[in-house]
């Protein structure tokens, strides 16, 4: 997965693949889901990202099976 940040347009873009994009969803004004042929998610785009998703603070935490 990446992540991207364009501050002059302050978009965050999350790439799950690199799967061709046959599709783009507005899920709302400032979210854009891309799917591949098969419905699988691609990326998302979001516009406004510091105040929509609070972009400033990202996190990333494995968690564990619990058996």
């Amino acid at each position: 997965m990446k992540i991207k940040y364009f501050h002059d347009t302050d978009t965050a873009l999350f790439e799950f693949s690199n799967n061709k994009i046959t599709e783009t969803r507005e899920i709302n004004e400032n979210i854009y889901i891309d799917l591949d042929k098969d419905g699988n998610l691609v990326g998302m785009t979001i516009e406004h990202a510091k105040l929509k998703a609070n972009i400033a603070e990202l996190t990333y935490q494995q968690m564990e099976k619990i058996a």
